[in-house]
């Protein structure tokens, strides 16, 4: 069959290409149908990606996140119109040490190998994970950043030690937001804090146990583990205040992605045993955890609701280039493209 794929050629400029693939294979065809714009898609997008970066993968297919319904099964496992989120990681080996996400041989989709901005999109069974059948689509379209947190606590679980009494998240975009969420359902007999400094976002984090600006931190408070969601030159402020606040031996989880390298006071994570860890991605594990966490505790898809900046129709390739230009605009939550192109 031809397949149509929607390239990133050069910053702003979609182009079709087609792609002749065979169904007579082991893979799953899916047609995607909820795709959610991410920061990293709209580097590519505006070119600020960097020129190397942009040489080596351009032209390629964007979206990293999103959710389709199986029109082909060759085993018969999934039915016809099952709803599911695709994984965007294609590891090519296994390591008994490495995670799946962290192994330089896996493929990632839209970072130098086309992501979902498919008509059809063709893969083995353990990159896909079926959705519950009432699932908001819309919802369920951005379930890979969700999984970036699940990953990332999953890691905690393992390395923090067990006083947990006191969380803090610094960063009130949407990963700060996710973290909380997940925080609140996962460690109920924590206190989690919500570090941030606009007003408007802070009022979206209803569940946490206090919403805090970062210019008005008490000197006194003391929170035993922290979760780092800022990215950019905010990651650099914000380890400095988690390392002034954090108790000895605590953990820092650090998920905000720098273009740059930052200043770590490093004196005094010595001084105070502070274990820095860092997290990326997720694998096909983190996404099955993460719609186990969907069914047991079904208002969380009723608080990532509120995540959903912007919905566009898309039916033609001028109406994604819409939705990415507005997404640009967008100050908070997922711009969202139903796709029916």
């Amino acid at each position: 069959m031809i397949n149509q794929v929607y390239r990133l050629v050069s910053p702003r400029q979609f182009e079709i290409s087609y792609n002749d693939k065979s169904i007579i294979s082991d893979d799953v065809v899916i047609r995607p149908s909820y795709l959610s714009i991410c920061a990293a898609d709209q580097r590519y997008y505006t070119g600020t990606r960097g020129k190397e970066a942009m040489k080596q993968k351009l032209p390629m297919a964007l979206i990293h996140e999103a959710v389709g319904e199986v029109v082909f099964d060759p085993t018969g496992e999934l039915k016809v119109g099952t709803k599911v989120v695709m994984v965007p990681n294609a590891p090519t080996q296994t390591d008994p040490f490495i995670g799946e996400n962290y192994l330089p041989s896996s493929k990632f989709r839209s970072s130098g190998y086309d992501g979902f901005m498919q008509d059809y999109v063709f893969l083995k069974h353990d990159r896909i994970v079926e959705l519950p059948e009432d699932m908001n689509l819309e919802v369920a379209a951005f379930t890979e950043l969700v999984t970036i947190a699940t990953h990332c606590l999953s890691r905690f679980e393992k390395k923090a030690h067990l006083r947990r009494e006191t969380i803090g998240v610094w960063g009130d975009g949407n990963l700060g937001y996710i973290a909380c969420l997940l925080l609140k359902k996962l460690y109920p007999d924590s206190k989690v804090y919500i570090f941030g400094k606009t007003g408007y976002k802070l009022n979206h984090f209803s569940f946490v146990d206090e919403a805090i600006k970062i210019d008005e931190i008490p000197e006194n408070l003391k929170i035993d583990h922290a979760i780092e969601c800022a990215g950019g030159k905010g990651s650099q402020y914000a380890v400095e205040q988690i390392i002034d606040h954090i108790n000895p031996e605590g953990t820092i989880c650090l998920l905000g992605v720098s273009e740059y390298p930052i200043e770590v006071n490093t004196r005094m994570v010595l001084e105070k045993g502070l274990t820095l860890l860092g997290s990326s991605r997720s694998g096909a594990r983190d996404f099955q955890q993460t719609v186990n966490i969907y069914k047991e505790y079904p208002d969380v898809i009723n608080y990532l609701s509120t995540l959903i900046g912007e919905v566009h129709d898309v039916r033609k390739l001028s109406e994604a280039t819409d939705a990415f230009e507005s997404d640009l605009s967008n100050s908070w939550g997922k711009t969202i493209m139903r796709w029916m192109i």
